[in-house]
């Protein structure tokens, strides 16, 4: 019988029944509003040897964690998974290779949605105040396929799962738990505002969890745990539709010519009345997207003047 490093006393004081284990050797603690954003949810990996955190959220630096660390793995370079990062400085960073830098730097972050922090200092300000980010130079890549092993049996697999994010990636942990960070089965559906997401990418790793039997799934938003894979499948199919149910939308604004900035102001991923500094830039990438699948599939076309209409 292997012995994992203990939660202290005042883990469960701070969290509650927010803390629920998964398993000997994970914890997940759930955010507040159920990991909503701006918070989500986080796990404790515990081995003999080591004690690892993936992708702790900003309640987790409000709320605190009276345990030792060793190590923080991002899932991907996105602020509320950013947010806990420097409340450890003595644990290493380590995050996928393909956003390295959003880890490493202000800079970094912000060239993600396509934004500077000189020309865009409200955005600047809502990351390092809100979400606490601290710049980690010192964070570390990793590749897909990468395990950590924290002693004892406990493992931890990284899975690449772009689209999200170029370095958007899930874990497999001891257990049958499979982490799969913002594929989070969400109604509102996948988010491809990032400079560098793709929808082919995202298809395709949704198909590769699609593919995955576990124990147990955990998102990093609202759904949190699923124990049952046909309920996991469902939910993973009404979570993908919502790319279909955006594109035959979009098709539909081009009954007659629009510019992308039509797009952007007409909103397809977010709701007028949603107050979010960064969403014109995520409806542009979300337009670009679609528009680029629908010049593909032979569905609109572009005139020289930049417009766009359905054929």
């Amino acid at each position: 019988m292997t012995s994992h490093k203990p939660v202290l006393h005042s883990l469960a004081e701070a969290w509650g029944e927010d803390a629920r284990s998964l398993s000997p050797a994970v914890t997940s603690l759930t955010g507040d509003n159920l990991g909503a954003y701006p918070s989500g949810n986080t796990l404790i990996v515990r081995g003999t040897a080591e004690t690892v955190l993936i992708d702790p959220s900003i309640t987790v630096v409000e709320r605190g964690l009276a345990i030792d660390v060793d190590a923080v793995i991002n899932s991907h370079g996105h602020e509320d998974h950013l947010a806990g990062n420097g409340a450890f400085p003595k644990a290493r960073v380590q995050i996928h290779e393909g956003d390295l830098e959003t880890a490493r730097s202000l800079d970094g972050l912000m060239a993600g949605f396509g934004y500077n922090r000189h020309d865009n200092p409200d955005l600047a300000l809502k990351f390092c105040e809100e979400f606490h980010f601290t710049p980690r130079p010192d964070a570390t890549g990793f590749t897909d396929g990468h395990t950590w092993d924290l002693g004892g049996g406990t493992t931890i697999e990284a899975l690449h799962l772009p689209g999200h994010t170029r370095g958007h990636s899930g874990f497999m942990i001891t257990g049958g738990i499979l982490y799969l960070s913002d594929i989070d089965l969400t109604g509102f559906g996948p988010w491809y505002g990032d400079v560098w997401s793709d929808l082919d990418q995202f298809e395709h790793s949704i198909n590769i969890v699609r593919g995955i039997e576990a124990d147990k799934y955990v998102t990093f938003h609202h759904k949190g745990i699923i124990e049952d894979h046909q309920t996991f499948l469902r939910l993973l199919d009404r979570f993908e539709s919502v790319i279909e149910r955006r594109h035959h939308a979009m098709l539909n604004f081009l009954a007659e010519p629009r510019y992308v900035s039509d797009f952007v102001a007409h909103r397809f991923v977010y709701r007028q009345t949603d107050d979010v500094v960064f969403a014109d830039a995520v409806e542009n990438r979300a337009a670009q997207l679609h528009l680029a699948r629908m010049i593909n599939r032979g569905e609109a076309e572009q005139f020289d003047d930049g417009r766009y209409r359905a054929v």
